[in-house]
């Protein structure tokens, strides 16, 4: 009988291959991007798609702020067109990710989800940059 977990056989190795590294064309996880963020190997525009309010109460140092209903060509027109975009929003039970990737995909630009977003960051150890913690360094 076996376990739920065997009950349906295994991929092939070959098509867990393919499967596996086919996700890794549309995504990336928060220890890539802080990785290349702190060693100055950022190729790619990180874009914070939550709102701004959220934005300013914390976001990843090095990202911008595009909630995902403004990714349009009017916003994205500094940029050049094979610029490479990784999109985040507050964590797994958000959705915001997944609407811009669209919208960016259907503006022909490519793009890759950091997956865990916020909640992945922090729960990773990494830190969140804050109005607030502007604020004091300004001050200091």
């Amino acid at each position: 009988m076996g376990s739920a977990v065997s009950r349906v056989a295994a991929a092939s190795s070959k098509e867990a291959l393919a499967h596996f590294e086919s996700l890794l064309k549309f995504e990336t996880d928060c220890w890539d991007v802080h990785h290349a963020l702190t060693n100055g190997l950022q190729d790619f525009v990180l874009v914070d798609v939550r709102g701004e309010s959220l934005f300013e109460q914390g976001h990843i140092q090095g990202s911008i702020n595009i909630p995902h209903p403004r990714l349009n060509e009017k916003r994205l027109a500094e940029f050049p067109q094979d610029t490479l975009f990784v999109v985040y929003c507050a964590g797994p039970h958000c959705n915001g990710t997944e609407k811009a990737a669209i919208r960016l995909a259907k503006l022909g630009r490519p793009v890759k989800k950091m997956i865990g977003g916020v909640t992945g960051w922090i729960d990773e150890g990494f830190e969140l940059l804050s109005h607030k913690n502007i604020c004091k360094k300004r001050i200091a």
